[in-house]
């Protein structure tokens, strides 16, 4: 397991979708239980290849949205991760703050923004998966909506007074091949899996029901395999509600 500790980072400034399913199945999708993984990962990280392998397989279920969120700062030790951004490192980052640990490390997963583990703990991270399936969770519906657009659309629900949840956009590309040349992992070639090129937000959710028109990328280019949209409580982190659409439906 590789650990950073938070004075060393550096940095810069929920979903992927089960792709065995048709594009119809993303309005179904807003009232299934859906569990929300992000595996925060590293080219540059020896420990990782078996977590990114495990969140292949969690990416074919149909029950989590599964995303392989690769981050910058090993980068110095002789690779330059292609698909890190810094957006990542500072979303791990707030991570480590609201989960109230001493430093960052990859490989680590997420789930649902509540509970976390090294991305290779399988069992650990398969009962976190079913108690997020419990929680009570707000729908989230994407439908396409023309060419090169989605229609979001989020639920109402009672909510603290003064919270508010932020409405991320993630788009990603279902599975790349990469040979490392350099570094920890050089001379192998590595498979990744729902991998995050996008990681915007696009609105505030303040309980009341929202419709939002999103432009998506083009198929072919990065983030062009499908999107997601999560709704991410302000003040805990959690995740409230989550949607998915495939590029089969763009």
């Amino acid at each position: 397991m590789k650990i950073l500790k938070p004075t060393f980072i550096a940095v810069g400034a929920l979903l992927v979708a089960p792709w065995g399913m048709s594009s119809g199945a993303s309005a179904a999708a807003a009232d299934r239980p859906l569990a929300v993984v992000e595996l925060f990962t590293s080219q540059g990280c020896s420990s990782c290849p078996p977590a990114d392998a495990f969140l292949g397989e969690l990416s074919r279920r149909d029950d989590v949205i599964a995303l392989s969120v690769h981050v910058d700062y090993w980068d110095y030790i002789g690779w330059k991760d292609i698909f890190a951004l810094p957006q990542n490192t500072e979303r791990q980052r707030d991570y480590q703050s609201r989960l109230n640990l001493r430093y960052v490390y990859t490989p680590q997963i997420v789930v649902h923004g509540t509970w976390q583990a090294v991305g290779s703990s399988r069992s650990e991270v398969q009962r976190q998966i079913e108690a997020a399936k419990k929680l009570q969770q707000i729908p989230v519906s994407l439908k396409p909506a023309g060419t090169g657009t989605m229609k979001v659309s989020i639920g109402a629900a009672a909510l603290a007074r003064g919270e508010e949840a932020a409405v991320w956009f993630v788009a990603i590309d279902r599975e790349h091949e990469t040979a490392i040349r350099r570094g920890e992992n050089g001379g192998r070639t590595l498979k990744y899996f729902n991998v995050v090129r996008k990681f915007n937000r696009i609105a505030t959710w303040r309980g009341e029901a929202l419709n939002l028109d999103v432009p998506v990328p083009a198929r072919g280019t990065p983030g062009g395999d499908g999107c997601a949209v999560l709704v991410q409580s302000l003040k805990t982190g959690h995740i409230l509600g989550a949607g998915f659409m495939t590029a089969d439906a763009w």
